[in-house]
């Protein structure tokens, strides 16, 4: 299952946390957890405990040592901000890009995914707003960010062993 981020206390707390993967024009955040319930969903609840005719509402303690459930789908947001995209074709043109990158990926981790538009195309080498030359760019660029970010992430290396000295 694939949703969308549309609240922006989601898109801070994803951007919160320090980027997964970076590309030349792209930042991907990822934060392992479920978006916070809607305020509409809320309400609808306190509306439909609030119309009950059976009496007082049963009371749910939860435990506090049970941890939260683990995300089971992953939710994706975008930020294509006007200062790296001005023309609207050429930032709907690249969240169609960034949707239909993470559907090609089923495999994905579940959790809340941010790509970040972090710096802009070259108008030089891509003159027209919607052209296939920056679709195949922004593709291609997209696959190899989640590949990037897919891959385990290495330890640091530590210093290089001296060779040991060897007895005359």
């Amino acid at each position: 299952m694939i949703g969308k981020l549309q609240r922006p206390v989601d898109f801070e707390r994803v951007l919160g946390h320090q980027s997964r993967a970076r590309s030349a024009h792209f930042a991907l955040h990822h934060l392992p957890a479920h978006p916070a319930p809607s305020a509409w969903h809320a309400a609808r609840l306190r509306t439909a405990q609030a119309e009950l005719s059976t009496g007082q509402p049963q009371v749910v303690h939860n435990p506090v040592e049970q941890d939260p459930p683990a995300p089971q789908g992953c939710w994706v947001g975008m930020v294509v901000p006007k200062r790296h995209a001005r023309r609207s074709v050429t930032r709907q043109l690249l969240k169609r890009q960034i949707r239909a990158a993470f559907a090609e990926r089923p495999g994905m981790p579940p959790g809340m995914w941010v790509v970040r538009l972090r710096s802009p195309f070259d108008r030089q080498k891509f003159p027209s707003a919607a052209s296939d030359a920056l679709r195949q760019a922004a593709r291609a660029e997209l696959a190899q960010l989640l590949d990037r970010a897919l891959k385990p992430r290495s330890q640091p290396a530590s210093a290089p062993a001296k060779p040991a000295e060897q007895a005359p």
